[in-house]
């Protein structure tokens, strides 16, 4: 059996281009300055959706269609589809169902949707893997990674200022070379289970007569989110322990890009050049779900990551969930 390795990877982002400026004047009218909040995450500019026909199953059948046609396949080559994503578009059916009909996809081919906020993408990969690995007859798989936050968190500075829009998708091959897929580790902490709610009220209320749609938008308490920087951490090291593979040997680093600050202590805690460890949250802001893969996306396409080198990914999602996982690209 060969290796599972991401064999390519494909992104479609919203034309509308946003930068600080736009945030710092809405929210100020508000009475609220951000200009402190963005400067601490490391945004610059980020991509939202402007247009009431995109979201994010247009954003990722877009996706999905631009790594097959880099691949030079279609839809009937799919053995299984996954999409995840804290936002989806429908809940019935599956988005991923969604994707089969947009791609034509075959009739033997497994769907389904997994939600695992934003640490969904990350999640997604490793079960794909997984079950790539004790399945004879799934040979490629397509996992694909979408939110639109900004609909959901209009009033919220930390949400609405900083998520931004993109769908990401990459093609899982069970005949590469290497060893591809290694391994992962997850950390579950679920002390701040509550600070991160949506709908605000649950499924069951939305129609309750004292709710209104306002009400139904994303409900977030602030928390010191550094504290999932020990859990980062702590996985990374318990993952390169197991597998036996010094840090040294990692080609690139592909962390949540929720925050430059996170990014940093991190690599400084790991004892890594910082310069190993991608950030991209500057140019696309925090895209949730498939933050670490739209940063493998730009490593790549920049020739800073080949064929055959170590990549390790961490992200965590609300709740809160850590991820760690380990791969030979």
């Amino acid at each position: 059996m060969g290796a599972v390795r991401i064999s390519d990877i494909g992104v479609y982002h919203p034309a509308n281009e946003v930068d600080n400026e736009f945030f710092i004047e809405r929210f100020g009218k508000q009475g609220t300055d951000v200009t402190g909040l963005l400067a601490a995450l490391g945004r610059k500019k980020r991509y939202m959706i402007d247009n009431p026909d995109e979201n994010t199953l247009t954003m990722a059948v877009e996706a999905s269609n631009n790594v097959l046609r880099s691949s030079g396949l279609s839809g009937k080559d799919l053995d299984l589809i996954i999409f995840t994503s804290q936002t989806p578009e429908y809940l019935l059916p599956s988005v991923a169902l969604k994707l089969h009909h947009a791609l034509g996809g075959d009739l033997n081919t497994i769907c389904f949707d997994i939600n695992a906020n934003c640490a969904g993408m990350l999640v997604a990969v490793e079960q794909a893997s997984r079950y790539m690995m004790a399945n004879p007859r799934i040979n490629r798989a397509l996992v694909v990674g979408a939110d639109y936050i900004s609909v959901h968190s209009p009033d919220q500075p930390v949400y609405y200022s900083n998520f931004a829009e993109s769908a990401v998708a990459v093609i899982l091959d069970k005949n590469g070379e290497g060893r591809g897929f290694i391994d992962s580790v997850y950390q579950t902490d679920t002390s701040v289970i509550d600070n991160s709610l949506f709908p605000a009220h649950g499924l069951s209320n939305l129609y309750r007569e004292e709710y209104t749609a306002k009400d139904a938008q994303v409900q977030f308490i602030p928390f010191d989110d550094s504290v999932c920087v020990d859990s980062a951490v702590d996985s990374v090291k318990t993952l390169l322990e197991l597998n036996s593979i010094a840090k040294e040997e990692i080609g690139t680093f592909l962390f949540s890009q929720f925050s430059i600050g996170n990014v940093k202590q991190v690599s400084e805690r790991l004892g890594i050049n910082v310069d190993k460890a991608v950030y991209i949250g500057d140019k696309y802001g925090y895209t949730a779900s498939n933050s670490p893969f739209l940063a493998l996306y730009e490593a790549v396409s920049q020739g800073k990551i080949a064929r055959g080198d170590y990549l390790v990914f961490w992200t965590v999602g609300a709740g809160w969930q850590n991820v760690s996982l380990l791969m030979q690209y």
